[in-house]
Order: C-alpha cells, then sequence, then structure tokens
C-alpha cells in the first residue's frame, strides 16, 4: 500500500477515534479514578486530579513534545511504559498518529484505548490537517458551588455560648478561577467556605475562610517553570517531599510506584500539605534546579508548658467551625526552604533534596510512649537521593533520605516487563523509628514515614486478550510502638483481582482482599492488655455494561469478614445498581444508584466511591443497616455554561439518631445537595 495512503488513513481514523471517545470521557474518567481509588478507606479531595484530566482533555498531550514528568501526570499508565515511548519516539522518530501508539512496547489496545482523549499529534504544516485548537489565545474557566446537609445538627443550635458550638451556617459555598494564555501563563484561585464555618461579619470579615491563588508561567528563559503563590513539590519516591494528591496500594500494578512532576501550581481545595511562596525550575544543560522557599501559616493546638508555648498537635482538617477551632486558626508560623537538582542522561535520572522547615513554636511529640521517637522541635533538615534507570523493559527506582541528627529512610523496588503479557513490581521499604519528614508521603501502612520495614510483590497476567489478573502481597512489620498496638507489630495485605472485558460493551470485576494486623486488646477486668490479630476478609463482584449509546448500568456486591482475636466475628455486606443515561445530543447526563447495606459494626464498615459535580468527590462508608440513593446530572445550558446538581439520601433502619456531637441528626436519615454553575469563555 501507498505510504502516503496509510499516512493518510491512520490519520482520519486516529480522528475518528478521538471523536467517538470523546462522548465517553465521562465514563473513561471515572474508570481511572476507580481504578486509583480501589484500596482508599478515607475522603480525599480529588479536584486536583480531576482538574488535570480535563485539562489534558482540552489541551491534549503533544506526543511528539511531551516528557516524563508529563506523561506520569496522567497516573495510569507505568514508569516502564513511559520510558518505552520515549525510546520509541528517539529511535524512530516523531509519532504520525495516536494509533501508533499501538507499536510501543506495553501498550495493549486497553491502554490505547485510555490514552487518546488526552494525548494528540500535531499535524504538521504540510499537512493542512483541521485541528481544534484554533481560537482565542486566553480561556477563562470559573465555577461557583452550594452545597449543604438539609437536616438540622446539633451544633447550630446551642445558645450556651461557653459551650463548643458551630460558629456559621450550615451552608457550603466555593469559588474556582482559571485563566489560561497559550499553557504559558496559568492563574487559578480557589475560595472556600466549608459548612459551619462563620461567612463575613466580625468573625469572618473577609469571607471566605480559605483561600488560594497561584500563578504559574512556562518557558521564561531558561527556567523551565516559575510559580508564585501556592505550589507543590514532588521528587523521588516521596520520602522527603511530596505535596498534594498521593496514591498508595491498589488493583493497579504500577500504583506502589511514585512518578514524580517535580514543580506544580497548586490548584486543590484542599487547605493543608502544600507550600506558599515561590519556586522555579531552571535549566541547564542536563540539569534541572528547582529552588523553593515557602511561609505559611498552619493551625495549631498551643499549650503552656513549664511557661513555654509548645504545639501539641496540628491539624490538617481546614475546618475552623468553632470557637477552639477558630482560635487556633494561624496560629503557628511554617518558614520552608530548599532546593532539588536533577541530572538526566537518556535512561538516567538522579536527583538530589534539601528541605529545611523551621517553625514558630516548638513542636511537642507528647508523653505517650509510643511518640519517644517522634519529631520535637522548632526546625528540621531533610536530605534525599533518589535514582531511577530504564534498561529495555525494566525500570529500577529509589530513594533513600536523612532526617538530620536522626534516622533515615531508604525505598527501592523495580518494575519490569517479563513477557508482553506479564509485568512484576518488587518493592523493598525500610523506614528507621527515628526517621521524620513534615512533606513525606511514601508507601506504607502508618500515616508517617517511619518505623516501618516492608516488602511488596505484585504482578499483572494478561491471561488472554480480554481477562487480566493482578495480585500483590505486601508483609510489613512496625519495630516499635504504633497507633493502637503498644507493642512492635506485623502485617499483612494480599490482593488479587480478575478483569474480564468484552468490546466496549462491558466489565466483570472479581476481587478478593485479605489483610492481617495486630491490636492492643484486654481480656480481664485489670484491663492489661496485649496483642491481638485482626483478619480483614473481603470479596467483590462488579459488572458494567454499555446498553447502547444512551444507557449503561452497573452493579456491585461487597462483603467483608472481621475477626479480632479473642473477640466474636463480624460480617458485613453491601449491594447497589447504578444507572447512567446520556441525551442523544449528550447535552444532558445523568446516574442515580439505590444501595442496601447490612454490616455488624463500623470493623465491617464498606466505602465505595459515588459519581459527583466536577471537581468534588463523595466516598462514603456503609456501616450498620439501611440503605442509600443518589442523584447526579449535568445539563449543558449554552456551548458555555453548564448546571450540576446533585442529591443524595442515607437511611437507617434501626437508629433514632445519626451522627454524634456537634453533627448529632435526630432522626434515622441524612441528606445533602449541591448545586454547581461553570461558565468558560
Amino acid at each position: 500500500m501507498n505510504f502516503k495512503l496509510c499516512i493518510g488513513l491512520l490519520i482520519f481514523f486516529s480522528l475518528f477515534g478521538n471523536c467517538v471517545l470523546a462522548q465517553q470521557e465521562e465514563a473513561l474518567e471515572e474508570e481511572i479514578i476507580e481504578q486509583l481509588l480501589s484500596e482508599i478507606e478515607e475522603e480525599i479531595d480529588l479536584s486536583e486530579f480531576t482538574e488535570r484530566l480535563r485539562y489534558f482533555l482540552r489541551h491534549p498531550i503533544d506526543l511528539n513534545k511531551t516528557n516524563e514528568e508529563e506523561l506520569g501526570s496522567l497516573l495510569f499508565l507505568l514508569p516502564n511504559q513511559i520510558a518505552n515511548l520515549l525510546d520509541y519516539r528517539a529511535s524512530s522518530g516523531n509519532f504520525i498518529s495516536v494509533l501508533e501508539l499501538q507499536s510501543v512496547d506495553g501498550f495493549d489496545l486497553q491502554t490505547v484505548r485510555k490514552m487518546m482523549p488526552f494525548v494528540t499529534v500535531k499535524a504538521d504544516a504540510g499537512l493542512n490537517l483541521p485541528s481544534s485548537g484554533l481560537g482565542k489565545s486566553t480561556e477563562h474557566d470559573l465555577m461557583v458551588r452550594y452545597g449543604r446537609i438539609i437536616e438540622s445538627q446539633a451544633g447550630y443550635h446551642i445558645e450556651d455560648t461557653t459551650r463548643s458550638r458551630y460558629l456559621g451556617s450550615p451552608d457550603r459555598y466555593s469559588l474556582r478561577y482559571r485563566m489560561n494564555y497559550k499553557s504559558k501563563i496559568q492563574l487559578a484561585i480557589n475560595a472556600e467556605k466549608d459548612a459551619g464555618e462563620p461567612f463575613f461579619g466580625e468573625l469572618q470579615p473577609y469571607g471566605f475562610d480559605y483561600y488560594s491563588m497561584s500563578l504559574q508561567i512556562k518557558d521564561l528563559g531558561k527556567w523551565n517553570k516559575v510559580v508564585v503563590g501556592d505550589y507543590a513539590l514532588q521528587f523521588g519516591q516521596g520520602l522527603v517531599l511530596w505535596n498534594g494528591l498521593s496514591f498508595g496500594k491498589g488493583a493497579w500494578l504500577g500504583s506502589a510506584t511514585k512518578q514524580a512532576s517535580g514543580l506544580k501550581a497548586y490548584t486543590s481545595m484542599n487547605e493543608f500539605n502544600f507550600l506558599r511562596g515561590l519556586s522555579g525550575t531552571l535549566k541547564l544543560h542536563n540539569f534541572e534546579i528547582t529552588p523553593f522557599i515557602s511561609y505559611n501559616f498552619l493551625t495549631g493546638n498551643i499549650e503552656e508548658v513549664d511557661g513555654q508555648e509548645i504545639v501539641s498537635s496540628i491539624s490538617s482538617s481546614g475546618l475552623h467551625r468553632t470557637p477552639s477551632e477558630l482560635e487556633n486558626k494561624n496560629s503557628v508560623n511554617q518558614l520552608v526552604f530548599g532546593t532539588d537538582i536533577t541530572y538526566r542522561k537518556k535512561q538516567l535520572k538522579l536527583g538530589f533534596t534539601a528541605i529545611n522547615t523551621q517553625y514558630s513554636h516548638l513542636i511537642s511529640k507528647g508523653d505517650e510512649l509510643r511518640n519517644e521517637f517522634s519529631f520535637e522541635g522548632k526546625q528540621l533538615l531533610n536530605l534525599g537521593l533518589n535514582y531511577q534507570y530504564s534498561f529495555k523493559n525494566t525500570y529500577f527506582y529509589g530513594e533513600t533520605a536523612h532526617s538530620w541528627g536522626s534516622g533515615f529512610a531508604s525505598l527501592n523496588g523495580l518494575l519490569t516487563s517479563l513477557h508482553p503479557n506479564l509485568s512484576v513490581s518488587i518493592q523493598h521499604r525500610y523506614y528507621e523509628k527515628n526517621y521524620h519528614s513534615i512533606f513525606a508521603q511514601a508507601i506504607g501502612e502508618n500515616s508517617d514515614v517511619s518505623n516501618e520495614h516492608g516488602i511488596y510483590a505484585g504482578f499483572l497476567y494478561k491471561i488472554l486478550r480480554k481477562i487480566e489478573w493482578v495480585n500483590y502481597l505486601d508483609v510489613y512489620r512496625f519495630p516499635w510502638l504504633s497507633y493502637l498496638l503498644d507493642s512492635p507489630g506485623s502485617g499483612l495485605d494480599y490482593l488479587s483481582q480478575m478483569t474480564y472485558t468484552w468490546y466496549k460493551k462491558g466489565r466483570l470485576i472479581l476481587r478478593y482482599r485479605h489483610r492481617l494486623d495486630q491490636e492492643n486488646t484486654s481480656l480481664d477486668e485489670r484491663n492489661e492488655l496485649i496483642s491481638a490479630d485482626l483478619t480483614r476478609n473481603q470479596g467483590r463482584a462488579d459488572f458494567q455494561y454499555e446498553l447502547n449509546d444512551s444507557w449503561k448500568i452497573g452493579s456491585r456486591f461487597e462483603a467483608v469478614n472481621y475477626q479480632k482475636e479473642f473477640e466474636q466475628r463480624e460480617y458485613g455486606w453491601m449491594c447497589y445498581q447504578d444507572l447512567f443515561w446520556t441525551s442523544s445530543q449528550k447535552w444532558i447526563t445523568a446516574n442515580m444508584r439505590i444501595a442496601y447495606f447490612d454490616t455488624d459494626s463500623y470493623n465491617a464498615r464498606i466505602y465505595a466511591y459515588e459519581s459527583d459535580v466536577l471537581y468534588a468527590s463523595s466516598f462514603p462508608v456503609y456501616y450498620m443497616q439501611g440503605w442509600r440513593t443518589y442523584f447526579n446530572t449535568k445539563i449543558k445550558i449554552t456551548r458555555k455554561l453548564d448546571f450540576w446538581f446533585r442529591y443524595s439520601l442515607t437511611k437507617y433502619n434501626d437508629l433514632e439518631e445519626v451522627g454524634s456531637g456537634l453533627d448529632l441528626i435526630a432522626g434515622n436519615k441524612k441528606s445533602d445537595f449541591r448545586i454547581q454553575f461553570k461558565y468558560q469563555w
């Protein structure tokens, strides 16, 4: 066949494929999020990742100009896949079509399908192909959101001013503005008021409780990027410095391996774990130098001990609703400065990170024995060395870090493709009990990167073209006391998942997870504590099927078996039915869920991700007995104006009140709603 004709056909089918996939963007986005969230058991802010995906939908990554960090920010690509893509481009020349990705080692049809909405191949001038990127140079995006819990909560009706109470209304407001000039200059502004926080008035004269702003400029001379305002830094494997969103172990093989993005503007509504000041990345031959400085105000609980003010705890919730929370707001000053130096040459990447953190008050570790080796002081210096190297289908990576005057931490691993259908991941971590790092977010069982040794091994095997099998085993131990365990302990985490996909119509997932941990328990009236084994077995069957272009269904059944040694076994189960609908012209999309759950206690709880309005996330916990439903819709009012509405309701069978403390609701149900508008011009 004529070579030019081949090029023409590739380009035609690439453009046609992108048009078809554009209709499935939201479904694909949820599929990616579900995969990343598969083992997370907490409410997290996904707005940063969602915004990133939406940005790449409007400004697809050019495969002929992209780099490791940009591809890694998609999160669903394995590091060795990224290395293979860049090697392929270097050896074979520029891509002609997105479909050419199928020629890259490690890229199957499923991976290419996920990538297609987010990547492109910019047409050469000589081809005279139409481009959707033409138009105004500056883009604006304004989003406003309102929501609240419908039922009355106890904290809003306390008249005694000496008691803890909510000082504001139950209304939640948020505002988000973005400006983008040719992807070179980007401005982000966020503002948020949480439920219970004051809004204007004497207690909050500036309106919103939280404001955030960042200005990012790219390609400023030798500076790849400069950010003024709020920003995030991600280096190595997260032993020293990792701000923003971070995922742990999951049903995706690459979840245990972090892909650092370096410097980026911080755009999340999360009010903790970011830097505020100035940073930039300077490009000098094979070196990238990223100096940074930050000065921020934190919410801390300050106590006076022996005439000295100390900080007993620092809050990460971002909530300032009660008199004590409002009093603690901005009570601790934090100064952070340092630099990262990264060297790149072909498949090799080396990095050195240094960060100094200083506080206005002494951070106290407390009197509990388990905190004996925790950080205490007003200043902390961290140093770290990280590396990564790609050789054929194998990706080696690691980081070793030291907190000055105390301990070390090290993490090393490899990710390899032994066969086109078999990939393996192996990782070892060693965190000393006296290692301290304020901004660390590395894989592990503890909330802090310390007091943990572990070995992780996982594999992905594609049994047939439509069947994929993922397994991992993580074995770990704690050399010192830990939360809820007054002795050294150990545990393991095992997951096995089988996925069957047929064409683009349906998907069936079968999953089993087993966890073994340890916790304090008491066997007699003297309350003498001993360690007891905790066993948790969890099974899941998840099914999705696309009936036609307008309708899709989804079903899930999940069961939990919880056993604490010396105590009675507990059970829980949950099932739900999802229904998705899209109008023929794609102007209206809607989905709803009906779920029923029955668990013996909170120990047998079950989590499930829910669809929400754009840039919001919902990850509720199901426990006790009852049912839950929600309805979520998006209406495209005009080409520039979108509207969202969401309503959710949880009703418990045998409760007379829901929640506790200031959140107590009289009755057996809890419901809330959100409305949101987004205008683009």
